[in-house]
């Protein structure tokens, strides 16, 4: 039994370092979205294009070191889907940039539901995902506010998205402290 708390204990350590290093790089993220982002078209575009971008590596990340693809569906499909809109985004760069949101709002609704299956199916196993479970609902709701402002772009692209991305890294940073606590509290009991 101990070996299986003590294993618990080591994978729920990697699941808090991963929420905190995508704290860190979302919050990065917005930090450059603002100084540089909505000032700069070339600089916004490439670093919308690295947001989904990042989202599709960490995803594979996450999915390789919790069992891998097979075991890790939602994250698989969050994966695919993230790296569609890193590709999509740079076309639409060119095309039109109305289409920029529309592919975030897109994107938004489906890694918000995806996010929202993954923290009900790790809350089972590590608990403290509540955070993660509003993250992915209220990820799934600004898609729909991105496509709305699609429709009439008052400001720029990066300046839409950039405080979605910066609730992001706050949820991120949540989990990561809840998932702390509630690890360190069972470690306590045990």
């Amino acid at each position: 039994m101990a070996n299986n708390t003590s294993s618990s204990r080591t994978d729920a350590g990697a699941l808090v370092r991963y929420y905190l290093l995508r704290a860190v790089v979302a919050a990065a993220w917005v930090a450059a979205a603002f100084a540089i982002g909505v000032a700069n078209p070339v600089a916004a575009g490439i670093l919308l294009v690295l947001y989904p971008a990042w989202d599709a590596f960490a995803n594979a990340r996450d999915a390789q070191a919790n069992g891998g693809v097979r075991a890790n569906i939602p994250q698989a499909l969050n994966t695919a889907v993230s790296a569609a809109v890193a590709l999509g985004v740079l076309a639409a760069l060119r095309i039109d940039p109305r289409l920029v949101l529309v592919l975030f709002g897109v994107w938004a609704v489906l890694a918000g539901l995806l996010q929202l299956a993954i923290g009900v199916r790790r809350w089972r196993t590590y608990g403290a995902q509540w955070a993660m479970v509003l993250s992915g609902a209220q990820s799934a709701l600004a898609g729909g506010f991105f496509i709305k402002s699609a429709a009439a772009p008052a400001m720029p692209a990066i300046a839409v998205v950039a405080p979605y991305a910066a609730f992001g890294a706050f949820y991120f940073l949540v989990s990561a402290i809840l998932l702390a606590v509630t690890t360190r509290r069972r470690g306590a009991t045990a």
